[in-house]
């Protein structure tokens, strides 16, 4: 958060860097990351540079999606530790001036939780599986679904139970759909949302909050293949009109405390538009942005889905969210190019990401310049997701986290090995052996994140493009702030006043010029910053 901002609007530019609990950091030495790991390793992020700490399902459940199946919203599952951890960790995050967005995940349930071992020991009809989604099937004898949607995950989205009815899961068959329709679900969630604001959370990232409500009449597609639609085409499961009322009862719920506790929806939609009615002033405080994460190494395109990301979002008063990476996707430095042409293209996109007006999201390890593992044993392949169409499931950016030594688990935990192995080639990207680097990508990370930090120019405000060559991006903010990165194949000569703030690669003024190599950036001021070059 900049000096100039206003205490209380703290989510419109803060830097919130998200944990994937499993792969973070290991407390008890059993391979997986847990929260006594996570409470460890928080001067680290202290001394990142982030306002923000958001943290992935640590929720009991038997992991059939890694925790995104919850059957207790109230209790911490024994892999990760227990409720007094939670405490703890928000305590010591609170001490080191970081806040804590936790996960909640009110579409759907584990078909191990109460409410769904209840319905299924209840009759058809019944108040029990009306908290769910349950239908006869059509066909003879009922034999086939009641619709033809499809799992995001593959497959059809209904699963038959012994006494013939069926229940909807839009993901795995572990995870059935909630009924929003059904008051007892709106009453159970605003219990669980105030459960963890009295512990101190400062607010939630809302897992599928484009999915609560159907479609009345739970209509067919009418054709297959949807999982390809989703974001780019309308489908009656997915973004209808009364999500939004849901959304703003939490909002009402959320401005009942104080500190401004505050909402993130991971909404997909068909347009930018659409997604920007998730953050109007009564609805969530941010809304992710995929449009960016999904837009490729290019100038044109990526000016393109900032301008319309940002008028999108001004249009209704809130900030604009910025993510290069997170734990669903494969990681940028590879979708950029892999290898040292990636780790060029990550670096100078970090500096593009950082330099926008609004909220940066930074996934565990994209400080540390991580790649994708693309050659996990196909043993340790245990994603749900894995196999869909052309996806190689997600496991690989979800790779555990190297800390220190020259040998993997590189200091992850105490034991010798971790849920999914690190591999041995990570040895010179490690947090400890990066530390020891001025030129490395955590220091690259280090002194753009204090530099954001301590710049009137940076985070909320406005931006202006400039004139640059084809294939360059030049923007400037105001007080005397200028960005630009190379897209190009070849190097171009950018003027900057004062100097470099800081850099993705070392350069030198010469008469108030530096030439910027392709796939780079550069930060400078009107005044010489005193953080130097990186």
């Amino acid at each position: 958060m900049q000096g100039s901002t206003v205490a209380t609007r703290w989510w419109r530019d803060a830097v919130i860097y998200q944990i994937y609990v499993r792969s973070f950091a290991d407390g008890d030495g059993d391979g997986i990351g847990d929260l006594p790991g996570i409470r460890a390793r928080l001067p680290y992020l202290a001394a990142l540079g982030v306002d923000a700490v958001w943290l992935t399902p640590f929720y009991r459940s038997p992991m059939a999606d890694f925790g995104y199946d919850v059957a207790d919203y109230r209790e911490v599952d024994p892999l990760f530790g227990d409720l007094a951890d939670a405490e703890a960790l928000i305590a010591d995050a609170h001490g080191l001036g970081l806040r804590i967005i936790v996960d909640v995940v009110p579409n759907h349930t584990s078909d191990r939780h109460a409410w769904f071992t209840a319905a299924l020991a209840a009759a058809p009809g019944s108040p029990q599986r009306a908290r769910y989604h349950f239908r006869d099937g059509r066909g003879p004898d009922g034999a086939e679904p009641p619709n033809d949607w499809e799992s995001v995950f593959g497959g059809r989205a209904w699963t038959r139970v012994p006494d013939g009815q069926w229940y909807l899961h839009l993901f795995a068959p572990e995870q059935p759909d909630l009924n929003w329709e059904n008051p007892e679900v709106h009453t159970e969630f605003e219990d669980i949302l105030r459960f963890w604001l009295a512990l101190g959370v400062d607010g939630f990232r809302i897992d599928v909050a484009h999915g609560m409500v159907k479609k009345a009449g739970l209509p067919d597609v009418g054709h297959g293949d949807q999982s390809r639609m989703l974001g780019t085409d309308p489908l009656p499961y997915f973004d209808q009109d009364g999500v939004h009322e849901i959304h703003r009862g939490w909002r009402a719920l959320l401005d009942s405390y104080p500190g401004e506790r505050i909402a993130v929806a991971e909404a997909w939609a068909s347009t930018p538009e659409r997604l920007a009615r998730y953050v109007r002033p009564d609805e969530a405080h941010q809304a992710f942005n995929f449009h960016y994460l999904g837009t490729g190494w290019d100038a044109a395109a990526l000016r393109d889905v900032i301008d319309v990301s940002l008028g999108t979002s001004e249009a209704v008063g809130a900030p604009t969210t910025w993510v290069l990476s997170n734990h669903d996707v494969r990681r940028h430095v590879t979708r950029f190019g892999d290898g040292e042409l990636g780790l060029r293209r990550a670096r100078a996109a970090a500096l593009l990401m950082l330099a926008l007006p609004g909220s940066a999201y930074v996934y565990q390890g994209e400080e540390l310049g991580l790649p994708e593992v693309l050659d996990l044993p196909p043993e340790f392949l245990v994603d749900p997701q894995l196999g869909r169409g052309d996806d190689a499931g997600r496991d690989g950016c979800r790779v555990p986290l190297p800390w220190s030594g020259d040998v993997p688990p590189f200091g992850f935990g105490t034991g010798e090995g971790t849920w999914l192995p690190i591999p041995a080639s990570w040895s010179g990207l490690s947090v400890a052996a990066q530390e020891a680097d001025p030129a490395s990508t955590l220091a690259l990370y280090r002194a753009a994140l204090a530099f954001r930090r301590d710049s009137p120019a940076l985070g909320d405000g406005a931006l202006v493009w400039e004139d640059a060559p084809e294939g360059v991006l030049r923007l400037r903010r105001e007080p005397g702030f200028g960005c630009a990165v190379n897209f190009g194949a070849a190097p171009v000569r950018i003027p900057v006043a004062g100097g470099i703030a800081v850099s993705s690669v070392p350069l030198t003024v010469e008469d108030g010029h530096v030439t910027l190599p392709s796939d780079a950036a550069i930060w400078w001021t009107e005044v010489r910053a005193d953080l130097g070059e990186r």
